[in-house]
């Protein structure tokens, strides 16, 4: 997951372990492009008056992710008795997903998603540590093809989606530090999401 011998070399005690892991993760975050979040924050108020649908994408910890992106604006974001985000996470249906796996490739799983569902002018935010995952690119490349607004949050070098995506978080780590560029991920949808609960629709 993290590679850990090459970034701190002998793990040490647990209790060392995890000073060097949190200073490392704090390093990580000190170290974020707010500029760019405030961005994101504002594409995704601007589809709440667009009603516009926010689609949420990604693989493994970033498919866990994208999850929990959608659930917390959909629900905590969006409390009874105010214009409610359109959120929705294409990582949920498993037998959908595993049915266009099997059938069409484990690529176009996204994608074909985005094909059945996504109108112009709605957000497609692809999460992915390396930036690279092809099922995400393809998705976001549709959506930059058909008028959709691509989202980019990405770590290690930002990879394939920070250079095609217009609105980009890139989380800058080592290649191979999973774990704190998911981390900071999970981060980012606790502190947009947040936000986004404290301002009424207009």
């Amino acid at each position: 997951m993290l590679k850990e011998d090459k970034m701190h070399g002998s793990p040490g005690s647990s209790e060392e372990f995890a000073r060097s892991y949190l200073a490392r993760l704090t390093t990580i975050l000190a170290r974020l492009d707010v500029e760019a979040v405030a961005h994101v924050i504002e594409v995704f108020l601007d589809a709440r008056r667009r009603d516009a649908t926010i689609f949420f994408m990604g693989n493994g910890g970033s498919a866990a992710t994208a999850l929990h992106f959608a659930n917390d604006l959909g629900v905590c974001a969006s409390p009874d008795g105010r214009k409610p985000f359109r959120a929705m996470s294409l990582t949920a249906n498993t037998s959908l997903i595993t049915c266009l796996a099997n059938d069409i490739g484990y690529e176009n799983v996204f994608y074909k998603q985005l094909k059945n569902l996504m109108r112009p002018g709605d957000v497609v935010v692809g999460i992915s540590a390396s930036g690279n995952s092809p099922n995400v690119v393809r998705a976001l490349e549709h959506a930059l093809e058909n008028g959709g607004i691509a989202v980019a949050i990405v770590g290690f070098d930002g990879g394939i989606m920070k250079k095609i995506a217009k609105y980009v978080i890139h989380v800058a780590t080592d290649y191979g530090e999973y774990g704190p560029a998911e981390d900071t991920h999970m981060v980012l949808d606790h502190l947009i999401s947040s936000y986004l609960a404290q301002i009424p629709a207009e």
